[in-house]
C-alpha cells in the first residue's frame, strides 16, 4: 500500500474529530506557530497541514503572510477546505503531494521559494523523512528557516508511559525516529546549518529551528549520511 493510500485510510473518518483529539498529545505546536517570525508579506508552507489548523491560526494572528499547505492525504484536504469555505478571507492555498515531490513552482506555481517552511508533527509520519527534509531546503530561500516540532524519546517519562505511547502511535503509522534529531545536529555540526534545539515536557517532543549555511547540495549530502558518519 503507498504511503497517499495509508495517510487516506487513516484519516478517512479521523479527519472528523482531529482537531479535538490531537490537542491532548500534540504538544508544542502553538509554541512552534508562536516562534514564526513572521513578517506581512512572508510567504510560509506547512509540510503535512491536515485539517490547516495551523495555517488558520497563522492567517488570524499574522494578517499579510501568503500562506500555503501540503498534505498528502486527500481526506485531511477535504476538511482542510470545507474549513477554509467557512472562512472566506483567509487566502490559504493547499494542495495534495507527497513532502518528498515538493516543487514551489511546480507544485504551487510560485517563482520564489519559501521564507519559512514547518513540519508539525508530520516528520514522524513520513518513511522518506531525509526525502521530505531534502525537499524542504531546496524550496527554502537562503536565508529561510525551517521549523520542526515532533516526538522527542520521552525520557523524563517512566518506561510504561514510553511503551503505552509507542503503541498509540503505531496505530497511527507515527513512530520517533532517533536518526532525525541525530541528522539535525549532523547538519550542524558539518557548519551546513545552525540549529536551535528546545525540549517540550520533559523530552516528550522537541522543537527545532534550522537555517541553512551552507548550499542545497551539501546539506543533501549530510542529511543522507547515517549518524555513524557523522
Amino acid at each position: 500500500m503507498s504511503h497517499i493510500s495509508k495517510m487516506d485510510k487513516i484519516y478517512r473518518y479521523q479527519r472528523y474529530v482531529y482537531d479535538f483529539t490531537r490537542k491532548y498529545y500534540l504538544f508544542g505546536r502553538d509554541r512552534l506557530l508562536e516562534k514564526l517570525p513572521l513578517e506581512k508579506g512572508d510567504c510560509v508552507l506547512e509540510i503535512g497541514c491536515g485539517t490547516a489548523r495551523n495555517l488558520i491560526y497563522l492567517a488570524k494572528t499574522h494578517p499579510g503572510t501568503h500562506l500555503y499547505g501540503l498534505d498528502a492525504s486527500a481526506e485531511m484536504l477535504k476538511t482542510a477546505r470545507a474549513k477554509l469555505d467557512s472562512l472566506p478571507k483567509y487566502q490559504i492555498t493547499l494542495r495534495q503531494a507527497l513532502a518528498e515531490d515538493l516543487d514551489h513552482q511546480k507544485t504551487f506555481n510560485l517563482a520564489e521559494p519559501f521564507d519559512y517552511i514547518f513540519f508539525s508533527y508530520s516528520l514522524s509520519m513520513i518513511p522518506t523523512w531525509r526525502d521530505a527534509l531534502c525537499a524542504a531546503f531546496a524550496n527554502l530561500k537562503s536565508n529561510g528557516s525551517i521549523y520542526i516540532v515532533d516526538f522527542w524519546d520521552q525520557s523524563g517519562y517512566p518506561v510504561w508511559f514510553q511503551r503505552v505511547l509507542t503503541r498509540w502511535l503505531a496505530l497511527f503509522h507515527v513512530r520517533h525516529e532517533p536518526a532525525l534529531l541525530h541528522c539535525l545536529q549532523n547538519l550542524q555540526g558539518k557548519g551546513c546549518a545552525s540549529l536551535e534545539l528546545e525540549a517540550i515536557g520533559k523530552n516528550y517532543a522537541f522543537l527545532a529551528e534550522l537555517t541553512a549555511i551552507q548550499e542545497n547540495s551539501d546539506i543533501s549530502k549530510e542529511i543522507f549520511k547515517e549518524p555513524s558518519a557523522s
